[in-house]
């Protein structure tokens, strides 16, 4: 593990490497308790290099070396020198030659789970973002890239699959019972983009029939046992190699296409040219063990790693610092990939809320960054919503401004200058300039500046001239990012925004109105993109015969805080007839947050439980949203996402003030509480009428249909009664798939009932052997607001069914109660915080990446009130205070005291 103090990294000491590599030929032989990696690197001096006589300087973590040559010859003691991570080479080189290294490893006991470590089922690497130096010594940096080919030997029996990047050119029988695999990547590529496995698994072959008629053999890679569960998965690349194909005419390059699934994973998913490695929980689904969301997550997450062929892979980075050059776009094009397979509206929906929980709130914290920072101490923790969320959301901005043939355009021309290359932000929107002809020179701010702007909008009728004015202003807040950078004395620069402002108006009927801004001749649709470019800017629109009501930031056009002061009129006005699915929800969104904005004040003054602060009209309201879903072209899916009251996670970040984390809890609950009596009966007609008898299938008209269905379970169950209780029993003893059957459970663990631990007790027994299952079962507890919550999730942590290395028991357990369960991680006698520090401190020692996830949950302390903060900076402190601690999280704990 890396124990040095953190040590600020700038954008601006970029320099170009000294040296290029332009082969990679590696020999990894895996032997019992050990690895053997033979390098042979044909490196060269870079003459783009500021210094040209540079010494060649490599990098590696927990290596043993064991010899290196230098063209041949074996270099003596006074030609290199070895100083911590670095290998210092100072024999005299020439301008080209080959350097061959041969290390040991242990990946057996890496259990950081980065670089080539062990699993239950063999051998694995991750590279990304600095792993490979943990396999070999190497120029472990991006815009080092070079052609690879790895020779792997294992044992036969333990491992009869050996795979690497690109194509397989060679294999064969050993002594001993070993064989050997020989795969070359015909691409160049940077290190982070190197995998290799050996491991024991089962496969799903496939082909797939390029444009240009070649046929690439796609194939799915399994723990033994599962083939009946990756089905989804196959099915879903290929739908993406046919999306990119006709919407960006995209075609792969490779005849082999590989996704190998391992259930121990410190990410989602990894895009290594043609061996993407991924978290079993984005491969393997069945009806009765995936939920829908699980089965749209595989779409997307396999999706997004495929479409990283091009955007990542064939164009990458130049440095870390231009993360969101591959990653912000990625998750563009999966979000557009995810709209046109699922419903668009709910897509959108969704990504809007883990905009707001995850995004907002870092931008808002001691973690915050623009997408592309200037600094950082470890590039582990910028693999952030910001870095990805947000990044996608400016490359979303560009496709709004110039419209899709020119973003087109743009793309076709980011790939023809810059194929093969490491580049920059820069250049990608350079490309989007010049195919479009719009000056985006301003809308680069996005990429250097941090937080989450403020648009201030209001509207003017006047009646005389039939005009209507939006005055719309800009604020936007300095964060602990320009903070950080003022105390080393580099200010930061700040201005206003280039944003789209996408809007319609609607008259008193709900119809939508043709918008003709002042000066123009003739209306041009109903739907404008305005160009917000100023601190303060005016847009008038004519011919509006009364006073409309604006629908604002449709599609949410940009990562804002939109502020107008909509009525409870016109937010149920909209609601019921915006066109926009987004801003129907938006309406919705609002209506609830002001009304439980008066109930939490009502809580804390005493007063919440009379409910005098919810209006006698919010139930109609809801009456009405739920019937919409079955009138002509009705959308269950909508009317289920819109019936989800804002979490306590975003009723936290929308809290100006000290926030009271109990009175959000209580003030929401009881909103639940009182719509579901107010609607026992049509919620229960809803419930009955929406029951799916078809056969499983997890397209979108069945998804939708069980997401209102269950939604309106949920907020039966809140009713507590023994009608509710069994109406929830009952769906889960009769349930033939994972979707309803967690709605259930989920329904029952809110409460400390024997109906909760006995289905508990039983869902357990029945999947014990499937760990993405009980995965589930461990994080419904974890989220739970039963009062014994606390005390259940730390009896969890020594159950058999946890297993604190697993990646994904942590995030389930551990990372679930802290991110997503306000009430109990806030607990106001401080055992939430406590229980963070143990599991950071118990994680930091084994894996840092994940030790470092659980404690972004500490980002936003200084919110709560003076008691609790007092609480939060004694167990960061303590984090703070442990020896030998990771730079992973001595970063966010170290920044966080700082704010």
């Amino acid at each position: 593990m890396r124990t040095d103090t953190p040590q600020a990294i700038y954008l601006k000491d970029y320099t170009p490497p000294a040296f290029l590599i332009e082969t990679v030929d590696l020999d990894v032989a895996i032997e019992t308790g050990h690895a053997t990696v033979t390098a042979a690197l044909a490196c060269h001096r870079n003459p783009a290099a500021a210094d040209p006589s540079a010494a060649l300087v490599l990098t590696g973590e927990e290596l043993k070396l064991e010899t290196i040559r230098l063209d041949g010859r074996l270099l003596g003691q006074g030609e290199y020198a070895l100083c911590d991570d670095r290998l210092l080479i100072h024999a005299e080189l020439p301008e080209s030659f080959t350097l061959t290294t041969v290390s040991t490893i242990n990946p057996d006991g890496n259990t950081q789970l980065s670089g080539l470590y062990r699993s239950k089922d063999g051998y694995f690497t991750q590279c990304e973002a600095e792993g490979f130096r943990r396999i070999t010594w190497f120029l472990d940096r991006p815009d080092v890239m070079a052609k690879y080919t790895v020779t792997i030997h294992a044992d036969k029996a333990q491992f009869p699959v050996l795979l690497g990047n690109g194509n397989p050119v060679g294999a064969g029988d050993e002594e001993g019972g070993r064989h050997w695999a020989k795969w070359e990547d015909p691409f160049r590529k940077p290190s982070y983009l190197f995998a290799m496995v050996a491991a024991k698994l089962d496969m799903l072959e496939d082909w797939f029939v390029t444009k240009s008629g070649r046929k690439v053999r796609c194939a799915v890679y399994v723990e033994p046992g599962k083939l009946d569960q990756c089905g989804h998965a196959m099915a879903a690349l290929k739908k993406s190699m046919k999306w990119d194909e006709d919407v960006f005419g995209l075609e792969m390059d490779l005849d082999h296409y590989m996704i190998v699934a391992v259930g121990d994973f410190n990410m989602g998913a990894m895009e290594n040219k043609g061996l993407n490695i991924f978290n079993t929980k984005y491969v393997l689904a069945r009806p009765d063990t995936a939920t829908d969301i699980d089965f749209q997550n595989i779409d997307r997450v396999v999706a997004h790693e495929y479409f990283h062929n091009w955007t990542g892979n064939r164009v990458t980075c130049r440095d870390w610092f231009q993360l969101s050059l591959k990653e912000g776009l990625t998750v563009f094009r999966d979000q557009q990939f995810g709209m046109d397979m699922h419903s668009a509206g709910v897509t959108r929906i969704q990504e809007v809320r883990t905009l707001r929980t995850a995004q907002f709130p870092e931008d808002a914290g001691p973690m915050a960054h623009p997408i592309r920072p200037a600094s950082y101490a470890e590039i582990n923790n910028f693999y952030s919503a910001t870095v990805y969320e947000k990044g996608a959301e400016v490359i979303r901005m560009i496709h709004t401004l110039i419209g899709k043939d020119a973003f087109r355009k743009g793309m076709d021309l980011y790939f023809a200058r810059h194929d093969g290359q490491a580049v920059t932000c820069e250049d990608f929107v350079a490309a989007m300039q010049d195919a479009s002809g719009l000056d985006l020179t301003q809308f680069k701010r996005w990429y250097n500046q941090a937080g989450t702007p403020k648009l201030v909008v209001r509207g003017a009728y006047d009646a005389a001239t039939k005009r209507f004015t939006l005055d719309v202003e800009q604020l936007y807040p300095a964060t602990a990012y320009e903070k950080r950078l003022e105390a080393e004395g580099k200010p930061v620069a700040r201005g206003a925004y280039h944003l789209p402002l996408v809007l319609g108006l609607l008259d008193a009927d709900g119809r939508e109105l043709p918008l003709r801004l002042a000066g123009e001749t003739s209306a041009a649709g109903t739907q404008r993109v305005l160009s917000v470019t100023e601190d303060r800017q005016s847009f008038v629109f004519e011919d509006i015969a009364a006073a409309p009501v604006p629908s604002l930031l449709r599609g949410f056009s940009a990562p804002v805080v939109l502020d107008y002061p909509y009525t409870a009129a016109e937010l149920t006005h909209l609601m019921a007839h915006d066109s926009d699915a987004f801003c129907r929800w938006e309406a919705g969104q609002r209506l609830a947050t002001d009304i439980l904005t008066a109930g939490i004040a009502a809580y804390q003054a005493g007063d919440g439980d009379s409910l005098a602060w919810i209006p006698t009209t919010y139930a109609d309201a809801i009456r009405a949203l739920l019937g919409s879903a079955f009138a002509p072209g009705g959308d269950p899916a909508l009317v289920a996402e819109a019936l989800a009251l804002p979490s306590e996670v975003v009723l936290i970040e929308a809290t100006d003030g000290t926030v009271d984390p109990d009175a959000i809890h209580a003030a929401r609950l009881a909103l639940r509480r009182h719509l579901a009596r107010e609607l026992k009966g049509p919620l229960a007609a809803a419930y009955h009428e929406l029951k799916v008898d078809a056969p499983y299938s997890p397209e979108a008209q069945q998804a939708g249909a069980r997401a209102l269905r269950n939604a309106c379970l949920g907020y039966l169950a809140e009713i507590d009664d023994a009608e509710s209780r069994a109406l929830v029993m009952t769906q889960f003893d009769t349930a033939d798939n994972m979707t309803d059957t967690m709605a259930a459970l989920a329904a029952i663990a809110q409460f400390e009932l024997a109906e909760r631990d006995d289905a508990l007790a039983r869902f357990l027994d029945k999947w014990k052997d499937e760990a993405l299952v009980v995965d589930k079962w461990l994080m419904v507890q974890s989220t739970a607001r039963a009062a014994d919550t606390g005390q259940r999730v730390r009896a969890l942590l020594q159950h058999p069914a946890f297993d604190i290395k697993n990646p994904n028991k942590v995030y389930a357990l551990i990372r679930a109660f802290c991110a997503a369960n306000p009430k109990h991680f806030h607990a106001a006698d401080g055992s939430g915080y406590a229980f963070a520090a143990d599991a950071i401190l118990q994680l930091d020692a084994m894996n840092p990446q994940v030790a470092s996830r659980i404690a972004r949950a500490f980002d936003r302390w200084r919110k709560f009130d003076t008691h609790r903060q007092s609480l939060a900076r004694v167990q960061l402190a303590r984090i703070q205070s442990q020896n030998g601690l990771s730079r992973d999280v001595a970063e966010v704990v170290g920044k966080a005291l700082d704010s």
